[in-house]
């Protein structure tokens, strides 16, 4: 199958953003523990000059946002992510507002290939 406009020969890039179920956190919460999430994944990209950043920059910079139950499952999946070199990254909550201190609330992936990603993420639901 060709390449669709934008990917090159490296594949369709994205990150996966989980968020934590358990803690019922508010849109607002939520919208920003994603975003930490992926400035987090981005700054670490850049600084590991990694060959998905590229891909996914000139993609448009997809990001999809998922929800995990519990805080065990987010951890299995950074275990799995972490074993094919996917890059992860975890929020952990200053605890001003709605969660104590430390508080992990967001896991985040990538940015990686799409055929990477989705085997580990692609079942869960959005959020």
């Amino acid at each position: 199958m060709p390449a669709r406009r934008g990917e090159g020969t490296f594949g369709d890039c994205k990150m996966v953003l989980l968020l934590r179920g358990e803690l019922r956190l508010t849109a607002g919460k939520a919208a920003v523990q994603s975003a930490h999430a992926a400035v987090m994944l981005y700054q670490r990209a850049v600084d590991r000059d990694l060959p998905a950043l590229a891909a996914w920059l000139r993609q448009g910079q997809k990001k999809i946002a998922l929800m995990v139950p519990t805080v065990a499952e987010l951890e299995a999946l950074e275990r799995r992510a972490r074993s094919v070199g996917i890059p992860t990254v975890w929020v952990e909550d200053a605890g001003l507002t709605e969660v104590p201190p430390g508080t992990r609330t967001c896991l985040g992936m990538g940015p990686a290939r799409s055929v990477d990603l989705d085997p580990i993420t692609g079942s869960l639901p959005l959020l």
